[in-house]
C-alpha cells in the first residue's frame, strides 16, 4: 500500500506503547516481532516463538482480500467494476461496515475512498481542497449507495466513481482473525498491533498487558496506562498525518459528511471494546462525533470504553 513512509513514522511514534516486555518475577521472556503489512507495521509479542509465523500467514492471507491498491485484490476488483460477487470475509467486513455507518449516522462511512485519496494528496502537497470540489467528491459518498445481496453474496456500488476503502476497519478484523489463529494453535499469551490497532490475548506472565496512551502533542510523552486482558484496543489522532495550512491544521481524519478534517474538538481517541474490529471502527467514529455524541454512540456498545483527549490535552473516560 501508499504511505509506507508515514505508516512506519506512525509505528515507531505510535498512540499505543506495548508495556512491560517482560513479567515481575520468572515468567517466560517474549519474542517481538514485526513485518510491514496492510500499509503498517504488524506487532506480535508472545513468549511462543510460533507467534509470528502463524499471525503474518493471516495477514498476507487478508492483505489479498482487503488491500486498496493491489490489482489482484478483491477490493480492488469491486471498486474497478463496480459490482463483485464477495468472499464471505469481504462480505462479512462491508456488513460490519453498513452497521457502524448506520449507528454512527454517517460519521463511519467506508464509501469515504474518493474523498480520503483525494484529500491524502492535499496534506502531502501542504495545500487546501476547494469547496467546489469537495461538494462533488461527497456526492460519492455514502452507504446507501452500496447494494448488499445477503443470499447471493453479491455487492455492487450503485453510482459510477464511488468506491470503498476498508482502512478505518479491516486492520482491526485482521487482528481478531490472527488472534482466533492463534487460540487453535493453543497460544494463550500475545498481543497483535496492526499499527495502533491491536488485542491483548490472556495475559503478560499473569498479569495484564500495559498499554500506554500517549500525549497526542507531545512524542513519546504517556498521558496515562490502562491495563488490558482479552480486550481490543483501538487509538487514532489527528497528529498521525497532517499539515497546517493558513493557520488551520488539516489532518487525516476525514468527516465524511463534511468532507472536511474532523474539528469537533477532539484530537484523540482510544477504544477498548470485546474485539478489535469494534474498537478500529469506532476510534476514529469518536473523532468526527466529538465527546457529547461519543457517549450517545457507546451506550449502544455495552462493554466498550474509550478515553478522549482534547485540543487542551484533558482527557475525558467514557
Amino acid at each position: 500500500m501508499r504511505d509506507q513512509k508515514k505508516s512506519v513514522f506512525c509505528f515507531l511514534f505510535s498512540v499505543l506503547y506495548l508495556l512491560s516486555f517482560f513479567a515481575a518475577g520468572c515468567g517466560k521472556p517474549l519474542h517481538k516481532d514485526s513485518e510491514l503489512l496492510m500499509g503498517t507495521f504488524v506487532e506480535v509479542i508472545s513468549n511462543d516463538a510460533r507467534a509470528k509465523d502463524i499471525v503474518f500467514s493471516e495477514f498476507k492471507r487478508l492483505e489479498g482480500i482487503f488491500n486498496l491498491f493491489d490489482k489482484n485484490s478483491e477490493l480492488y476488483h469491486l471498486n474497478f467494476y463496480g459490482s463483485l460477487k464477495a468472499s464471505p470475509e469481504l462480505f462479512y467486513v462491508l456488513k460490519e461496515s453498513k452497521k457502524f455507518y448506520e449507528e454512527t449516522k454517517g460519521a463511519f462511512d467506508v464509501t469515504i475512498a474518493p474523498l480520503s485519496l483525494r484529500w491524502k494528496l492535499v496534506i502531502k502537497d501542504q495545500q487546501a481542497l476547494k469547496d467546489d470540489e469537495i461538494q462533488k467528491l461527497i456526492g460519492l459518498v455514502g452507504f446507501d449507495h452500496v447494494y448488499l445481496d445477503e443470499k447471493a453474496k453479491n455487492v455492487s456500488l450503485l453510482i459510477s466513481g464511488s468506491s470503498i476503502d476498508l482502512g478505518g476497519i479491516a486492520k482491526g478484523y485482521a487482528v481478531d482473525k490472527a488472534i482466533a489463529r492463534l487460540r487453535q494453535a493453543k497460544i494463550t499469551s500475545a498481543i497483535v498491533n496492526a499499527g495502533g490497532n491491536l488485542y491483548c490475548l490472556g495475559d503478560n506472565n499473569g498479569a495484564p498487558w500495559q498499554i500506554g496512551i500517549q500525549d497526542p502533542r507531545q512524542k513519546r510523552h504517556l498521558l496515562t496506562r490502562i491495563s488490558v486482558k482479552g480486550k481490543g484496543v483501538s487509538s487514532s489522532g489527528d497528529y498521525e498525518q497532517f499539515f497546517i495550512y493558513k493557520n488551520r491544521r488539516y489532518s487525516h481524519i476525514i468527516d465524511p459528511r463534511t468532507g472536511y478534517p474532523a474539528d469537533s474538538g477532539i484530537i484523540a481517541a482510544t477504544v477498548v471494546a470485546s474485539d478489535a474490529l469494534t474498537a478500529d471502527a469506532l476510534s476514529t467514529a469518536l473523532i468526527i462525533l466529538g465527546k457529547d455524541r461519543s457517549v450517545e454512540l457507546l451506550k449502544h456498545f455495552p462493554g466498550t470504553s474509550a478515553k478522549l483527549i482534547d485540543e487542551s490535552g484533558k482527557m475525558f473516560d467514557i
